[in-house]
């Protein structure tokens, strides 16, 4: 255990933004997987609309730092390529 006041509320904050953003990739991973399991077995009509909506919920996880912005421009790309497949 820390003894430092400063150092306590550091262990308080990082646990709490580690809690954060556990949850922040778990939803991602979770509608990643969904959308991959759809595209699988739907039609392009359904598919294609549900791009719009991937690509804002991976620019928001780059924004709150959850993902380095390169990770999500492949991750778009793939999704757009399995999208048109």
């Amino acid at each position: 255990m820390p003894d430092h006041k400063s150092c306590k509320k550091r262990l308080i904050t990082s646990g709490k933004r580690r809690e954060r953003n556990r949850t922040n990739k778990a939803m991602m991973r979770g509608t990643l997987k969904e959308f991959r399991t759809m595209a699988v077995s739907a039609d392009v009509p359904t598919k294609t609309a549900e791009l719009p909506g991937l690509y804002s919920l991976l620019d928001t996880q780059v924004r709150k730092g959850v993902m380095p912005r390169k990770r999500a421009s492949r991750l778009k790309s793939r999704l757009a390529a399995l999208a048109a497949k």
